[in-house]
C-alpha cells in the first residue's frame, strides 16, 4: 500500500486524526500519517482504552518537523483484533516492525505511553536498529505489568466482565468521565469531549469488548522481564518523561527505566501529570520532543 500525506492546517485541539489502513500479514492496521515524507518519522504508541487520538494535540504541534505515524493497536480504534491475532507484547512489537516495513520506514523516533510503553520496550529490544530515539512516558515496567491498581480490571477481562463495563461507558459519557472511568487517567476527565470519548469507546461496542478483553489478557510481565538484558544493551538516545500524579505508575518506575537502559539521558518529572498527561498536557510534551529530536538530529 502507498500511503498518502494529509495536509497540516493548525486545527483546534479537539480535532481528531484521520486514519489510513495498511494490510499486514496478521491483519489490517489503521494508522495516522501526518507530516511530510521528507522528514524523519516518529512512531507514537498508545495504551489501553484509548487509540491514536491520544496523540492528536502533540502530533498537530510537531508535524512540521516529523512525519508522525500513530497506529491504532489491535482491538482499539479502527484496528480489528482478528480471531488469530497475536496480542502479546511480542506480537504487538512485531506488528510495529512490520508496519515500519510496510511504510518504508528505516529508523523512527518512538514515543509511547501506558501499555504502549511496554510494547515499545519489547520493540526496542527486539528491533534495536529501528530506534533513532526513544521517549517513554508513564508505562508498565518490569514486574509492574499490569500495575497493582489495574489488576482487578484484568481479572474482570478474564471473566468476561470488563467488556460490558466499557460498553456501558460508551453509552453513558457521565460514567466514562467518572472515577470509574477516565478520571483514573485524566486530571480533568470532565472536560473530555463527546467526540473524543466516542473515538475511544465506540469501537468496543460491536464485539461487546471481547477483543479488548483478549488484548488485556494476552500479555504478561514475563515478556517485559525477558527483554531487560537486551534493553541493557540499548544505546539509542532515550528520555523518560513521567507524570508525578499517576495512580498506576509512580515516578520510581521512571528511575527503574533509567537504571535499566544505558541510552537514557534524562528523566523529567511532569508536575501534576496523570497517566494520559501526553494528551492532557501536550503543551509540556511537544517542546521536550522537539528539543530532544534536535539534539539528536
Amino acid at each position: 500500500m502507498t500511503p498518502t500525506t494529509d495536509t497540516i492546517h493548525n486545527p483546534v485541539s479537539s480535532t481528531l486524526l484521520s486514519r489510513q489502513t495498511i494490510r499486514l500479514s496478521s491483519g489490517d492496521i489503521a494508522y495516522v500519517d501526518q507530516g511530510s515524507r521528507e522528514d524523519p518519522a516518529a512512531l507514537f504508541v498508545h495504551g489501553v482504552l484509548v487509540n491514536a487520538d491520544l496523540w492528536r494535540n502533540v502530533i498537530w504541534d510537531v508535524a512540521d518537523t516529523r512525519r508522525c505515524i500513530a497506529p491504532d493497536l489491535p482491538a482499539h480504534g479502527a484496528s480489528p483484533a482478528g480471531d488469530g491475532a497475536d496480542l502479546s507484547l511480542e506480537g504487538l512489537a512485531a506488528k510495529l516492525d512490520e508496519l515500519c516495513d510496510g511504510l518504508g520506514l528505516d529508523q523512527v523516533d518512538v514515543v509511547a505511553n501506558d501499555t504502549g510503553g511496554a510494547v515499545a520496550q519489547v520493540f526496542a529490544a527486539r528491533f534495536p536498529s529501528r530506534i533513532r530515539t526513544l521517549t517513554l512516558t508513564n508505562c508498565d515496567v518490569g514486574e509492574n505489568f499490569p500495575p497493582e491498581p489495574f489488576r482487578p480490571f484484568v481479572e474482570l477481562a478474564r471473566s468476561g466482565e470488563f467488556g460490558p463495563l466499557v460498553v456501558a461507558m460508551a453509552g453513558d459519557f457521565t460514567l466514562a468521565r467518572s472515577e470509574a472511568g477516565f478520571a483514573q487517567g485524566y486530571l480533568r476527565a470532565e472536560e473530555l469531549s463527546d467526540e473524543l470519548l466516542t473515538s475511544y469507546l465506540a469501537p468496543f461496542v460491536p464485539d461487546q469488548g471481547k477483543g479488548l478483553e483478549r488484548f488485556l489478557t494476552s500479555s504478561s510481565a514475563e515478556e517485559l522481564l525477558a527483554v531487560e538484558p537486551q534493553l541493557a544493551e540499548l544505546h539509542a538516545p532515550a528520555q523518560v518523561l513521567w507524570g508525578d500524579a499517576d495512580l498506576f505508575f509512580e515516578p520510581s518506575w521512571a528511575n527503574r527505566l533509567e537504571a535499566m537502559i544505558p541510552g537514557v539521558e534524562r528523566v523529567i518529572v511532569v508536575e501534576g501529570g496523570m497517566l494520559f498527561w501526553p494528551d492532557e498536557q501536550s503543551e509540556d510534551l511537544a517542546p521536550l520532543l522537539r528539543e530532544f529530536w534536535t539534539e539528536h538530529a
